[in-house]
Formats: structure tokens, C-alpha cells, sequence
């Protein structure tokens, strides 16, 4: 949406004119009280206008959202960037989030550029927009941006050595691969670094001391782009690492000054030793404070030329003194509990300090508030631009109240533009009331009034514009409209990237590990060894009994990492005895029972006649435009797999599985509205009264432009209200009817069921799921889970159960800082305090309805300042209403409850979360627990407390450790968190025990779990040694020994770690054209390819070309190479030899090759193999 075009209709007055000469006459300016909704609007006209670099200044860190989101719309080709605030209070010893770190960074480098930039300025000035607090926070003086900044250009002289130590001090990091901003990785010549405020990373190749060429490159897949002429660093941190000895210096004085007994030294003792080594840890930027004597504001990185704006003046002043009231508490805090230091230095400036910076500027005042001498000086000057502007009128959703706005608007000759994510939807129904109107493309707006345009896009809010007395411009949007409040924007965030190797980044000294021959084992690292004159590189194995296991390079993807039981370590297998074949043929028995479950409930389905969908209608367009937020891949692709089900006259039964958060209901949303537009009905039970009243508003909102009826069925409604309700649910007068369990009793009757949606249907009991396995043959049923399936389990089940993952979140969230300990009352009361101080809401979740009254007691002596109210499962049905919907309204500051808020809940105010007795909860629980909070643009906070008196077993040490690890929104899918996915596999599955599983690992499992479906599918009968054949990795059937030395140097690539992820990669290729495209890729990356690892992938070619020949080897001796084939007794081998060539030898159990010192042996090998599988081709057909 572009709507440019209308900032004519403000630049053509004479009071912009009249301003604009004072601002570029840089004089005073009167105050311009402009209605708050279209300042945005008045920014981008003078952005246009003046044409110099703009820093806008917020009083809320939620308008400098707002106003970052809505100027694209208004100034498309501008530069639009927001100097982001501390993702931590000025006090709060936690880290700052990545994205906050680029953010400011990126504003400073746009404001300083480094020398060798400076004289080429960039064609459009940067728009930027800080909150009060972002500009409060201290930063790193002007002069050492600076100094720390350069330009680097290909065919530059520059010591590799010198700039990675400059980067180090800098605040960039080393990194095995490079796919995060700020890190680097160097690899003999060649250098990756990610340049913090670059859209993507740079590859640097030097000729000895000599830049030869910089190229861009794809972070996800390694490989080289497009050549650069330059590249640009700038610091990485705004706390350097090379000035942090001094700091540590203090640091070290204050643990030396402090009393025995009064130590709080658990926390701040490792930073001691990480400023003293200059890197860029995370907590570096709580020590910001001390690394500057003279530290400055971002005003003081404004160019001479550039034009200040306050969005209100007195909004500022109280947002300021607010903050700095809550920071000199929290500073006392901090002192009284030992956490800083007496000296510690102000991490901010005062509105004092900054009061007269912005004042000494001159800025433009977009409300009011500013100086009010500068008012009298224009008395009755008309320079105030606010006098063109007043607010929409507000229709709260009545719409023929709004058509009749728009009538009247255009009879008096004004010009109304309707900006709507259902703007084709009300077109329509306008042109159903009114014909005639005139429809115009937003940028020819003014040159054709009177008319009405119906723009499709979102705005926060709307206005009218009054050039003068006569006419009038109506911008309406869809608060106006319908009565929403727009979602707080989103967050906007470079995707973040994995490497290629990062899928076989799962096994690391010390795990279990299977092999898929021998059995589980612990893999204890690698090891190099030397046979018959060539190096050669083995991970090691121990099984029981200490017997090791050397697996070659080349057969590493024979081995796969062990996930079984939570808490349960599995038995090593004993090397040379049966029993690991005992237990895979059991497991393969389960895998088959399952399959054959699975495949009788997909056959009774395909067997079932169900409604076809049609194709989507426009209406169907039209609400999907109506989500304000962009769709993910995952999202477009779940909706398509989900459209493509119900279109299908077989009945839909499809799974969704997404993480908390990943946008789940609205697939549910535009799949329900889907089947209304179809004539059909549609039930969606969830498992808790909250989540009904919930999805209920949501459902109502979005749909409020169509003749759909939603209706809620749950306790909240009385039995009046829900008889009322099923009456109309039996005649089809209700179209979408939500409710919990009470859905599934029999006085439930539906005229025209078409679709149940489910959510969370493992919390249901087993009489309810009976009934659903019963409907689910009858109408489409689409399931929602935000317990993670995993990959392999998730492919091994394609075409028999249709499950769908969402694994992309959809938008940006900060991690949910997460303290685990005992039980604290003072942490306690600061975390409630802290939260209240934000203006936000807290959890408290104490899961014993016998005992939560008097927590409530306690919570009241330790936090008198705070409003709590209690919430649990057996309250009275209205009071349980009355509680949840005053929290979700903000009239309570803490919300004591059960778990009654685990699933779903989505209340953006309520931010902080503080579990009592945590080690009482599963995993699963404390990770849905914890994504209730962090679900805006705040950070959340997640406390978990265990009694201090009680001793943790080491199951519940586990899942609080697991749980304070994982901390990033998609955690669920960790490796960390795979007990998750196994209780998902039993609830998938319907596999209730996970013996089996434990018994030979979850990836061995899904592999046969794999094989027994296809087999099934394809109707034959399945063999143990099939399975066992199957179910292997390729490379288990084939031996390769050649000799040529096969591994990867250490001196090529040092990180252990990576060499491993490498070598896994490698074994994994399946065809000889990857093993031509890693190769391809590998040069890109480190350079020329060290002959070691060129022998490695020949090996491995080889081994991909005997399997394609059906061979079972390939080996050597003294003289000569042999291709063992196992079909040559039954072959004409005479004929065999003569296709081969003369140089060949064929016997009774293989083809023999040459091989002579010094002479070229590789290149006939290949050969001979490719002809090989060309007859074996030949032959199938």
C-alpha cells in the first residue's frame, strides 16, 4: 500500500508552506498540535519536503512503533529506521537482545558513516524514531564509532591477522559458520565476517596481505553471490570490548571490598574474567555504563542539517521522569541486595541533561507542550498545522451507519478514502447501497474529488483533513469501521539462518549414539589412524564393557543420536551378542502393529463419501486480507495443504502442529470461514472456558464484515443463554459455534455439521476422544497441537496421516528471560514491582486450589502496591468470567492462578510469569506456561521457583535446566526438548507406551515406522530382513577400502565440532551430482580443497556409484581393485568383460581392475562403475 499521493493535498497549503520556510531557515517554530492519528501523515509530508536527515522522538516505546510502521505506507522509498530501547531495564543484569544490539547499531552507522563513505551520502536521508527510554540510554561517544569504523575495498592492502583482531575488539565474534550479524570465520585465505548492520555476509579472499575480492553470500546455504566493490564495518557493540580491562580492573575492586558473608558473587564473578579477556559476552552492555567517561546520546550523533521532531512534548517529560522514578528504585534494590557496585555508574541520561539538548535543537513540535514563549512570539499566525485536522467518525462496526457516512460525505462534495484490509468487501456492499460511485487509484486522489476510494492496506487510525471551510478529506480505516484496535506492530527482523550443517549439528562428545548394526553406544570424539599407509580419520564408539567401535568417515551416517525417555539413560549394547537384534525386531513388530492402525483408519476414511468444498470465494480474498500481519511460508503453505483437503470429497483429517505462537488459529480461522461460505457449519472445541471466550473474540472481530454468527458454548454462558444457542445451532441460524467439552454431549445437534476443529485434543478424556474418532469419518476435522512432531517422524507418516508443521514463527518475539531457583520473596516482590513499573501484568501460578487463599495472603504482605485477583477451575462460572475478562482489561495487576492459563491464553499486557513450586510441573506444561508472556513488544520474564527446603530429584533438575536453556520461541523443536516430541509420538500414534522407542531410539524407530507403511501401502509382506535392510542408511550395505588418505585437516577446518557436521553432511549425499555440488561449495567456502578431503568425497562418489551398481564393495590390495558384485554366478561374464573393456577381469564374484604405482587408477574405477550402472539400468527395463 503506497499512499504518497495524498501528501499533495498538505503540501498545497499555505500554512506548510509558511512552515516549511522556517524550518529551512532553521528558525523557531509554534507548536502544531496535530491530531495524534495523522501525524504520521505530517512527518512523511515534511520528510518529502526538507529533504534532511529526521529524528522523531516519542514519550511510549508502543508510538514509536506505531509511527515506524506507518510511515512506509506514507514514504515508500525512504529509509525508515527505529534507534531501538534496551530489550533490560537501565538496572536489570540480563542481556540485550540481538536484534535491539543491530538495531541502534544500524541507526548509528546511517547518522556516523565511516570516512571513505562520507563524501557519498546516500539519496534519501534516513528517517529515525526513538522512544524516551531508547534515548535516554548512554551510549559509545561519537569519536570512538568513529575511530572503529572502516571501509574495506577489493584490491586493498590488509593483514587478515590485524583486522580480525580489530573486529575482535570491536565486538564481532568467531564463529565456526557465519549466519548471525556480528560474527566472523576465517579459513586459511578466505574470511566470512557479517557486518552488523549489512542486509547479508561478506566473503573476503586475500593473496597474502591483498584483499583479491569481497562477494556476498546466502547465509543458509554458504555459497557466494553477487562481487562487492566495498564493504562497510561498523562496531558491533556499543560497549567495546578492547576498553573492557579497566572495567574488570573495577570490577575485581569492588568483590575485594565487599565482607564475607555479603558476597553475591554466583552471578557477577564470570564477567570479571570475560572483560578481562576483551570478548563480547553477553552481559557486556550491563557493564556499558563504566566504559565511557564521557558518554553521549544519540542527539549528540545528529549531522549539523538534521530536523528534530517531539511527538509531545509533555508525553516526553513524564515518560522520562517516570523512568528515571523507577530507576532510582531499582538501583536501591540492587544496592541493598549486593547485585552492583556503590559506584556503579548512571547507565542514563536525566530529563534534566536531555531537556536542555532538545531544546538548544529547536525541534518541531507535533503536539503541544513546547516553549511557550515560542507560542506568543506566533499569536495569531496560522503556521500550526494542526488546524487541518480532526478526528474520523467512529462507527464501532455498525456498517449501515457507516454507508450512511459515506453518503453524506459525498453529497456535501468531500473526498473519502476507506483504507481497509476488507476493502473489497465494503466496495461491495457500497456499491450495493449507492450506485454510481467513483472508484480512484489512492495517487489520483486529489485530482478528481468529489470521490470515494476504497484502498486495501491498514493504517492505525484515521482523520479528516481540512484544507479550508469548504471541503474535506475522510481518511477512514478499520477503527473507525469496525471499532478495532490495530495489533501492536510486529517487529521486523532479518529471518535468522542456519548453515547446512546445522540439521547434523545434534551429536557432541559424550552422547548416546545408535548404530544401526551394533546398537547404542557413546560416542567419545574422533580419532586418526594410519592403515597400510594412508591417514584416515574414525568416530569412536563405546559399548559396554569398554569395547570400542572405530566407524569410518565415509559411514558416518550409519549413525544417528539416541532420543528415548526423559530421565532415563539407555543400556549400552554389548559389542558381538544378539541381544541388539532381539530388540530391533521387536520394535519393528510395534512399528508394524502401529502402521497397520494407522493405514485401517486411513482406508475406512477413503472409503467414506464427505462434502467437497468449493474453490474459495471472494469473500474468502477478503478476510484473508483482513490478517494484519504477514503470512509465513509455513502459514500459505499449512492453508494450502488444509483448502486442498476440504476440496476433496474424502473426509478431511489433518493435524497441525506449530509451536506456541506460530499461528495456528488463524489457519483455523480462514479454514471455518471456508466451510460457512459453503453453507456448512463449523464446531471448534477447545479445552478450557478462557481459550473459548477467547477464540470467540476473535472469531467475532474478524468476521463482523460478514453475515457469519459466531456463538461461544462453554459455563461462561447461563443454561438459558446455552438453550438458546442449541436451538439455533439445530435450525443452522449459528454458523460457528465454539465451546469447550460441553460440545460433545448429545443435545448438541447441528442442522449442516461441515468441519470440527480441535485444539489440543490430547487434553481431552477418553469418552471424548471416542466421539471424535466416531465424527472424524463423518465431517472434515482439522486438529491443532503445539506439541512438536518431529521431522523424521513427520515424513515417515506422509500419505497416511495428513500432518502439517508450522516451524517458522511468525514474528519476532524477544526471548523470554527465564530464572530458575529456590523460592525468594525479594525476587519475588522486584519481578511483580519490575512489571508494574512497565504498566504491565503478572502470573502467578500456584497449581493447589487448597492452598492458593493463602498465597494470595502472603502476596499481599510482600507486594501491598500490587491488585490480585484469583482465577482456578472451580470458581463459579460467572466469577471465573469476571476475573478472567477485568485481568484481560488490565483492571488487576496479578492474576493468581492454576494452570487454567496454559493453554492458549493471549493477554499482550501480561508479561510476567512467576511459577510456584516448578519442580512439581512437566516439561511440556512449564513450556506452555512460559509462552503465555514475551507474546508482545515487551520482554517477558518467566520465574520458576522450587522449594529451598526440598531436595530436586534429577528429573526435576533436568526440566529446570532444560527449561532456563531453552529459551528462544521455537524451542520445542530442540534437541533439548525431545521428550516432548516422544510424548507427541505417543499421542500421534495412539502409542501409549514408549518402551519400545527407548529401546532403539527415536530415529531408528521412525525409520522402520517408515518402512512398515510403505510396505503396507504397496500391499506386501514384511520381512525382518527387509526392515532391517530398509530401514538402514545406504551406506550400510556397501564397504569401501581404497587407498587414498580420506578426512578433513585440522589445519583446514579446526573446530571439531564443525569437521564432525561436516563429515556426517558428506556421508548423508545420495547422489554423485551433490557430492559435485558440496565440492562446488566447499572451494567457495574455505578455498582449494586440501587432497585429504578431496580423497574423502571420491570415496564417498565411489560409494554411491557401487550402490547404483548394485555392489556390496569395493576394495583393494597390492595390485588390484575389486568390485564385488553378488549377482555375477548367474550373469554371462564373458559378455560382462567385453562391455567392460580389456582392462578388466571378471570372476565368479567380482570385477577386478588393475592398479599400478604411479598410474592414474581413480578415473578407470569410475568408469568401469558407471557402466556398471548403466547395464544394471538397462537391464530393469
Amino acid at each position: 500500500m503506497q499512499l504518497n499521493g495524498l501528501l499533495a493535498l498538505l503540501e498545497q497549503t499555505p500554512t506548510f508552506s509558511g512552515l516549511l520556510d522556517l524550518l529551512n531557515a532553521n528558525r523557531p517554530t509554534p507548536d502544531q498540535h496535530i491530531l495524534r492519528s495523522a501525524r504520521p501523515y505530517v512527518i512523511a509530508a515534511l520528510t518529502k519536503a526538507i529533504q534532511r536527515p529526521l529524528l522523531i522522538v516519542t514519550g511510549s516505546v508502543e508510538r514509536a512503533y506505531t509511527i515506524t510502521e506507518q510511515l512506509p505506507a506514507w514514504l515508500p522509498e525512504t529509509p525508515i529506521l527505529r534507534f531501538a530501547e534496551p530489550s533490560s531495564l537501565f538496572y536489570d543484569r540480563s542481556p540485550w537482545a540481538p536484534n535491539t544490539i543491530r538495531a541502534r547499531l544500524d541507526v548509528l552507522g546511517a547518522l556516523c558513516p565511516p570516512i571513505g563513505l562520507s563524501e557519498q551520502p546516500t539519496s534519501t536521508p534516513p528517517v529515525i524514531v526513538a522512544s524516551a527510554l531508547a534515548l535516554m540510554q548512554r551510549t559509545l561517544p561519537v569519536r570512538e564509532f568513529k575511530a572503529s569504523s572502516r571501509v574495506i575495498k577489493a584490491r586493498q592492502q590488509a593483514d587478515p591477522d590485524k583486522l580480525l583482531r580489530t573486529w575482535l575488539g570491536i565486538g564481532y565474534q568467531p564463529a565456526s559458520v557465519v549466519v548471525e550479524p556480528g560474527t566472523f570465520n576465517r579459513r586459511g585465505g578466505i574470511v566470512d565476517v557479517f557486518p552488523i548492520n549489512a542486509p547479508r555476509p561478506v566473503r573476503m579472499e586475500f593473496w597474502g596481505d591483498e584483499v583479491e575480492s569481497l562477494r556476498g553470500f546466502d547465509p543458509q546455504t554458504q555459497r557466494s553471490a553477487e562481487t562487492l566493490d566495498k564493504m562497510v564495518i561498523i562496531p558491533a557493540r556499543e560497549a567495546l570490548p578492547k576498553l573492557s580491562r579497566p572495567v574488570a580492573d573495577r570490577l575485581s575492586d569492588w568483590f575485594a571490598m565487599l565482607p564475607p558473608g555479603e558476597q553475591d558473587l554466583t552471578s557477577a564473578q564470570p564477567d570479571e574474567s570475560d572483560l578481562r579477556s576483551e570478548s563480547a559476552f553477553g552481559l557486556i552492555e550491563f557493564y556499558l555504563p563504566y566504559f565511557y567517561s564521557q558518554p553521549v546520546s544519540l542527539l549528540d550523533y545528529l549531522p549539523d542539517n538534521a530536523l528534530l521532531m517531539v511527538e509531545d512534548w509533555n508525553a516526553l517529560e513524564d515518560s522520562m521522569q517516570e523512568l528515571e522514578t523507577q530507576a532510582v528504585t531499582q538501583r536501591e534494590e540492587k544496592l541493598s541486595l549486593g547485585q552492583i557496585p556503590a559506584d556503579y555508574p548512571l547507565p542514563y541520561f536525566t530529563w534534566d541533561e536531555l531537556r536542555d539538548d532538545l531544546t538548544d535543537r529547536h525541534p518541531l513540535h507535533l503536539a503541544g507542550g513546547g516553549s511557550h514563549e515560542i507560542d506568543s512570539l506566533f499569536a495569531g499566525d496560522p503556521l500550526a498545522l494542526g488546524q487541518h485536522f480532526v478526528p474520523s467518525h467512529r462507527y464501532g462496526g455498525q456498517l449501515k451507519e457507516f454507508l450512511a457516512g459515506l453518503r453524506t460525505e459525498r453529497t456535501a462534495g468531500h473526498t473519502s478514502i476507506v483504507i481497509s484490509n476488507q476493502a473489497q468487501r465494503l466496495a461491495e456492499l457500497w456499491n450495493d447501497s449507492a450506485k454510481g460511485s467513483i472508484i480512484n487509484p489512492v495517487s489520483r486522489i486529489v485530482e478528481v474529488p468529489p470521490a470515494i476510494t476504497f484502498v486495501e492496506g491498514a493504517l492505525a487510525e484515521g482523520w479528516t483533513f481540512k484544507a479550508d471551510e469548504e471541503s474535506a478529506v475522510h481518511l477512514c480505516t478499520d477503527a473507525e469501521i469496525f471499532g478495532w484496535k490495530r495489533p501492536e506492530p510486529r517487529r521486523h527482523s532479518t529471518p535468522r539462518s542456519t548453515s547446512p550443517e546445522a540439521y547434523f549439528a545434534d551429536i557432541a562428545d559424550g552422547d548416546f549414539v545408535v548404530h544401526v548394526e551394533y546398537g547404542i553406544g557413546r560416542f567419545t570424539g574422533m580419532n586418526k589412524r594410519i592403515l597400510d599407509g594412508n591417514e584416515r580419520e574414525y568416530l569412536v564408539i563405546q559399548f559396554a564393557g569398554s569395547d570400542m567401535l572405530y566407524v569410518p568417515i565415509h559411514q558416518a551416517d550409519r549413525l544417528t543420536r539416541y532420543v528415548g525417555v526423559e530421565g532415563q539413560d539407555p543400556t549400552l549394547s554389548k559389542l558381538g551378542s544378539n541381544e541388539w537384534n532381539r530388540q530391533k525386531e521387536a520394535a519393528r513388530a510395534a512399528a508394524e502393529e502401529v502402521a497397520r492402525d494407522l493405514l485401517e483408519l486411513y482406508a475406512k476414511r477413503a472409503s467414506v463419501h464427505g462434502y467437497a468444498f468449493a474453490p474459495d470465494v471472494a469473500w474468502q480474498a477478503e478476510l484473508e486480507a483482513s490478517f494484519p500481519f504477514i503470512e509465513t511460508e509455513d502459514q500459505v503453505r499449512v492453508l494450502k495443504d488444509v483448502k486442498a483437503d476440504m476440496e476433496r470429497p474424502v473426509p478431511m483429517d489433518r493435524l497441525i502442529c506449530g509451536d506456541v505462537g506460530y499461528g495456528k488459529t488463524e489457519i483455523a480461522l480462514r479454514a471455518a470461514f471456508k466451510a460457512v461460505m459453503n453453507g456448512k457449519q463449523v464446531a471448534i472445541l477447545v479445552p478450557t472456558t478462557v481459550l473459548a471466550q477467547q477464540h470467540y473474540n476473535t472469531f467475532s472481530q474478524r468476521m463482523a464484515a460478514f453475515p457469519v454468527k459466531v456463538e461461544m458454548l462453554s459455563r461462561f454462558r447461563s443454561p438459558k443463554e446455552q438453550k438458546d444457542i442449541l436451538d439455533l445451532a439445530a435450525i443452522g441460524g449459528v454458523d460457528i459455534l465454539i465451546g469447550t467439552h460441553r460440545l460433545l454431549q448429545d443435545d448438541v445437534k447441528f442442522r449442516d455439521l461441515g468441519l470440527l476443529v480441535i485444539d489440543e485434543e490430547q487434553r481431552f478424556g477418553v469418552t471424548h476422544k471416542e466421539k471424535l474418532k466416531r465424527m472424524r469419518t463423518e465431517v472434515d476435522v482439522l486438529t491443532m497441537t503445539a506439541t512438536p512432531i518431529p521431522r523424521t517422524l513427520y515424513m515417515s507418516l506422509a500419505g497416511v496421516r495428513d500432518v502439517s508443521r508450522l516451524t517458522t514463527p511468525p514474528e519476532e518475539r524477544l526471548p523470554v528471560l527465564t530464572h530458575v531457583g529456590p523460592h525468594d520473596d525479594k525476587m519475588i516482590r522486584q519481578a511483580i514491582l519490575r512489571e508494574l513499573d512497565r504498566d504491565g501484568q503478572v502470573y502467578f501460578v500456584h497449581n493447589r486450589v487448597s492452598t492458593i487463599d493463602s498465597i494470595e495472603l502472603k502476596l499481599q504482605e510482600l507486594v501491598p502496591e500490587a491488585n490480585i485477583v484469583i482465577g482456578h477451575g472451580q470458581m463459579a462460572e460467572d466469577e471465573l468470567e469476571r476475573v478472567m475478562t477485568d485481568f484481560a482489561s488490565g483492571s488487576h495487576d496479578v492474576l493468581l492462578c492454576t494452570t487454567i492459563i496454559e493453554s492458549g491464553l493471549d493477554i499482550p499486557n501480561a508479561n510476567t510469569i512467576i511459577i510456584d513450586n516448578a519442580d512439581m510441573f512437566g516439561l511440556a506444561q512449564l513450556y506452555q506456561l512460559r509462552g503465555r508472556v514475551g507474546r508482545s513488544a515487551n520482554r517477558g520474564y518467566a520465574y520458576l521457583f522450587y522449594n529451598k527446603h526440598t531436595h530436586l530429584n534429577p528429573d526435576a533438575r533436568a526440566r529446570l535446566d532444560t527449561i532456563a536453556e531453552q529459551t528462544e520461541l521455537g524451542a520445542g523443536m530442540n534437541i533439548a526438548m525431545r521428550d516432548l516430541e516422544i510424548r507427541g509420538t505417543g499421542d500421534l500414534l495412539g502409542l501409549r507406551q514408549s518402551g519400545y522407542i527407548a529401546s532403539v531410539g527415536f530415529n531408528l524407530y521412525t525409520q522402520m515406522l517408515a518402512q512398515a507403511v510403505n510396505k503396507l501401502k504397496s500391499g506386501q509382506k514384511i520381512e525382518t530382513d527387509d526392515v532391517k535392510r530398509s530401514t538402514l542408511p545406504v551406506a550400510a550395505s556397501v564397504t569401501i577400502d581404497l587407498p587414498v588418505p580420506a578426512f578433513i585437516p585440522m589445519d583446514f577446518v579446526p573446530d571439531m565440532q564443525m569437521r564432525l557436521q561436516l563429515y556426517r553432511r558428506i556421508a548423508d549425499l545420495t547422489s554423485t551430482e551433490s557430492v559435485d555440488e558440496i565440492t562446488s561449495e566447499l572451494e567457495d567456502r574455505f578455498g582449494k580443497l586440501p587432497p585429504e578431503l578431496l580423497g574423502l568425497l571420491f570415496q564417498v562418489r565411489v560409494k554411491l556409484m557401487a550402490l547404483a551398481a548394485n555392489a556390496t564393495g569395493v576394495t583393494f590390495n597390492t595390485e588390484q581393485i575389486a568390485i564385488k558384485l553378488p549377482y555375477l554366478s548367474e550373469v554371462d561374464r564373458g559378455g560382462l568383460q567385453r562391455y567392460l573393456g580389456r582392462n578388466t577381469r571378471v570372476s565368479r564374484t567380482a570385477v577386478w581392475l588393475p592398479r599400478e604405482d604411479g598410474e592414474d587408477w581413480q578415473t578407470p574405477l569410475l568408469k568401469v562403475l558407471e557402466r556398471l550402472d548403466m547395464r544394471e539400468m538397462a537391464d530393469t527395463k
